[in-house]
């Protein structure tokens, strides 16, 4: 991530060097006022797919090859991608069958879940690039319906997306009931209030938590045991807002209603109380600014595509150990 030479715009994971510049990079998004980073993104690279059902028949594709690889699958991949006919009922399908309970069936979850899948289809959008985003930024991903299938970070973000539809529409009984499942069964305790852009990876997972009044943006990637939290009983406006762009490292928490300005990074383990700007890279507890506050280091690349955790923050330290 080499920020003294000079920066070409057209590589996809790159930011513009001039502050002002940024601006109109970023417009946006129709639904949450989230930003959308206009660097041929996970996001715009979805818009130039021709076939709105690409990433279904791809899905289907992979499903057809792991059977032959693993025939005691076989049974387990015709109930949740084969036997489906749509994108939609095999997301509300596969969504059921994790959050059910004895006294909470399947089939009940899954006819809400499909109801909502298609009607919303700013859902299914976020979806298909949060599963693009997977693939192209984690290189534990086998394929698109392995992450569909087994990645409890996808899947926790996917009932996010469904339980805040119903919070937005005034069901939040329901709403918080779907995040407290979500909490037993993927470990990820997302309340459905936050809002939440496309294009996402939680990477691994275990232990996220997000906030009421949270918002996180477009391209974002966040490693396991991130929190996304208040500083104290304050009611109102009181969690982070994170911008397109940004890398959270695992073991971060960022605490009240303060800025992660787009294209930021923050290293893991550190404790962030105050605004980051754009493109800078902050770590520690409490969490500084690589370069200083006066001249930081800016980024270049941007770091939620390229996952370097390392880069400038390394050269930070005098030890070794």
């Amino acid at each position: 991530m080499s920020v003294s030479s000079p920066v070409d715009t057209n590589s996809k994971n790159l930011l513009p060097h001039d502050d002002h510049s940024c601006e109109k990079f970023f417009t946006p998004s129709s639904r949450y006022g989230i930003n959308t980073l206009h660097t041929s993104s996970v996001v715009e690279q979805s818009e130039k797919v021709e076939d709105e059902n690409y990433v279904w028949m791809k899905m289907q594709e992979e499903a057809k090859v792991d059977v032959i690889v693993e025939p005691i699958l076989s049974s387990y991949y015709y109930v949740s991608i084969l036997s489906q006919k749509t994108l939609e009922t095999a997301l509300a399908n596969h969504l059921a069958v994790k959050l059910s309970s004895v006294s909470l069936p399947s089939t009940t979850l899954s006819d809400l879940f499909v109801r909502i899948l298609e009607s919303d289809k700013e859902i299914m959008y976020a979806m298909k690039n949060d599963l693009k985003a997977v693939n192209e930024r984690d290189p534990a991903c086998i394929s698109h319906v392995h992450c569909f299938l087994n990645f409890k970070g996808f899947l926790a973000c996917q009932a996010h997306r469904v339980a805040h539809n119903l919070w937005s529409n005034g069901r939040k009984i329901l709403a918080v009931m779907i995040q407290n499942r979500v909490s037993e069964v993927f470990g990820v305790d997302i309340h459905p209030g936050a809002k939440i852009g496309s294009g996402i990876l939680l990477d691994h997972a275990t232990g996220i938590v997000v906030g009421e009044t949270a918002v996180i943006g477009n391209d974002v990637s966040i490693l396991h045991g991130v929190t996304l939290g208040g500083t104290g009983k304050a009611h109102g406006d009181r969690h982070p807002k994170i911008g397109d762009g940004v890398l959270i490292g695992a073991g971060t928490c960022i605490l009240g209603n303060i800025k992660i300005g787009d294209g930021a990074k923050i290293g893991a383990g550190s404790v962030v109380i105050k605004e980051v700007p754009p493109r800078t890279t902050v770590v520690g507890n409490p969490a500084k600014l690589i370069g200083g506050k006066n001249n930081p280091i800016k980024l270049d690349k941007i770091p939620s595509h390229t996952m370097d955790h390392v880069a400038h923050i390394s050269e930070f330290y005098d030890y070794v150990i």
